[in-house]
């Protein structure tokens, strides 16, 4: 049976009522707008609002207005500047507008669950701040959303509003914590329609690999792999060098029972033969991650400024800004620039010394736009003597291993690498990878690591890959000739989207506007067995709109294609599509947000 009520996104269908409802609201119940000759009230936003809907059977019970950062605009600009609110000038800002509900529905869960699905939606297209307008005589109840007052008070008719924001992070950790009970009961008995998942994800991070959820987690049915094609994740398409197979396959009982060097001694040698690094420069961890949470935990603080390119790998953010409560700050990357780092206005935005650590992502990871090391060092060079530089080298390989900063990092102890095995060297299983630094630091971060970190099955995987450059460049060099004619199928399939190849081994497909979301179309590809990433989280520049497709090898890059093919079909709009198609919480209650 169905369950009741249904949250969905408005159609075009939706949009008489909604104006309709807003007249009766804001004109003639709140006295906020003078009645209109039509009997429905508009506004100059209302081609760029977004509208969530919540119906009881075929009866529409109440809406919600989420106006996203893309809009360039928003209302409560018709009251304060983005001087008298600097908030507004902020990244990932989505204003949440005109939550309105039925007279006859007011006393039933329609509001939260509105609440509810605004956050949620805003926080799957990267939102990282809410602000609304709440009506000041249910300022408690606002209060108890986990918004917060932004000390000004405005008036819009016969009402007084109070100015509210809070972070998608604070706002989630309430659904999740002190309003877990209420969240539960929705998701029980809500039919969901949108296109993102209901619940908050446990750690506040969205993370892809969801293609091991086919698999299954629990390792009964490890032949379900080869019924799927987990291109959302960028682990490699080519098996790991023969010496490796041979290496794991010489005596695993032995391998698996035995404890490995201590310090991975040996590992650590062959690294610094292998980059002509001195061994002093390094240490090594079970994996890039590994390296981020133990260095950052070492060298941040809340009191610390970190400047992060957006888009960006996302563990970046969660870690800083998540699980230390660093400042956060964006460099913004930009699509017409072709998504690359200008270095000018890098160096501009660094000069003044503010910043403790500066990430790079090289090639970037998710627009996979490498900057080149010529344009890097002088800007490195220039940079205030207080900043530290995290370069995060982990797909520098299809770039070129001679593009590396390496180098750099040994002898400035303002500039760290951090290199991954993992993905490069077909080693993510095993977890890998290794940073370098000038010598004290490097140093500190070896005190600081703990005993056997990594298993020796993949320090014996490690040494013997790093002993055949010859058949990793290999398969780099495949890696291109795949990906051109992966992006060349996508390409053929719609004209309207529109496939961005990077340098590495993925690519990204962007959406049209008039096409339902990045989520959709990976929902629809599961359908077929092909797991693709909905990059919307990382970055609201997605604007709910691009996927990325990992690079796989010739048959299951074909069946990509297909599956691809598929989802656009079905997706395709027809003439009852949604409103507000992303080109954006919890905030009020009934007829709580001026409707201007």
């Amino acid at each position: 049976m169905a369950r009741d009520p249904q949250v969905r996104m408005a159609t075009t269908e939706d949009l008489p009522w909604i104006h309709e409802l807003r007249h009766r609201v804001y004109a003639r119940e709140l006295g906020q707008h003078p009645p209109h000759p039509s009997g429905q009230l508009h506004d100059g936003l209302d081609g760029d609002n977004v509208y969530l809907v919540v119906a009881h059977g075929p009866v529409r019970t109440g809406f919600v207005s989420v106006t996203p950062p893309r809009a360039g605009r928003y209302a409560l600009e018709k009251y304060l500047t983005r001087e008298e609110l600097p908030v507004l000038a902020e990244d990932g800002v989505f204003e949440v507008r005109l939550l309105t509900v039925e007279p006859e529905r007011r006393s039933t869960a329609a509001a939260p669950l509105l609440m509810y699905a605004a956050l949620r939606w805003i926080a799957a297209r990267g939102g990282r701040r809410v602000v609304a307008m709440g009506r000041t005589d249910l300022l408690p109840m606002y209060l108890a959303t986990g918004l917060r007052p932004a000390g000004r008070t405005v008036r819009s008719g016969a009402p007084s509003f109070e100015v509210l924001t809070a972070s998608v992070r604070e706002l989630s950790r309430a659904a999740t914590g002190r309003h877990r009970a209420t969240v539960d009961r929705l998701r029980a008995r809500t039919d969901w329609r949108l296109d993102v998942p209901f619940a908050v994800p446990p750690d506040g991070c969205e993370h892809g690999g969801a293609s091991f959820t086919a698999i299954g987690t629990d390792f009964t049915d490890l032949d379900r792999r080869h019924r799927i094609v987990a291109a959302d994740v960028l682990d490699a398409w080519f098996p790991p060098a023969p010496g490796v197979r041979a290496a794991l396959a010489e005596d695993p009982a032995w391998t698996a029972r035995t404890s490995p060097p201590a310090g991975a001694e040996g590992l650590l040698a062959r690294i610094a033969a292998a980059r002509a690094l001195p061994v002093e420069t390094l240490a090594v961890g079970a994996g890039s991650s590994d390296l981020i949470y133990r260095a950052f935990g070492r060298w941040l603080t809340p009191a610390s400024r970190v400047l992060l390119t957006d888009p960006c790998y996302g563990e970046y953010a969660h870690v800083t800004e998540r699980v230390i409560g660093c400042r956060v700050d964006r460099f913004r990357l930009r699509r017409e620039d072709g998504w690359r780092i200008d270095p000018d206005r890098l160096a501009a935005t660094v000069a003044a010394g503010d910043y403790d650590l500066v990430v790079l992502v090289n090639p970037n990871n998710p627009t996979g736009v490498h900057a080149p090391a010529a344009g890097l060092r002088p800007l490195l060079a220039a940079a205030p003597p207080r900043t530290r530089w995290w370069i995060d080298e982990a797909y520098l390989g299809y770039a070129g291993l001679t593009e590396s900063l390496a180098e750099l990092a040994a002898t400035d102890p303002r500039v760290v690498v951090c290199a991954s095995l993992s993905k490069m060297y077909a080693l993510s299983g095993l977890r890998v990878a290794h940073l370098v630094a000038e010598p004290a630091t490097a140093a500190l971060l070896r005190d600081w690591t703990p005993p056997w970190q990594i298993g020796l099955p993949a320090q014996l995987a490690a040494v013997a890959a790093l002993r055949d450059p010859a058949y990793y460049t290999d398969r780099w060099l495949r890696t291109h000739t795949l990906r051109r004619a992966l992006a060349a199928g996508l390409a053929a399939l719609d004209e309207t989207v529109a496939v961005e190849e990077s340098v590495a081994n993925f690519l990204t497909l962007t959406l049209p506007p008039d096409h339902p979301g990045a989520a959709r179309m990976v929902a629809e590809c599961r359908r077929h067995g092909v797991y693709l990433r909905d990059l919307s989280p990382l970055s609201p520049s997605y604007e709910g709109r691009a996927v990325r497709v990992a690079v796989r090898d010739t048959a299951e890059n074909t069946r990509i294609v297909a599956a691809c093919q598929a989802a656009l079909e079905t997706l395709r709009p027809g003439p009852a599509a949604t409103t507000g198609t992303p080109r954006t919480t919890a905030v009020a209650a009934t007829a709580a947000g001026p409707a201007g």
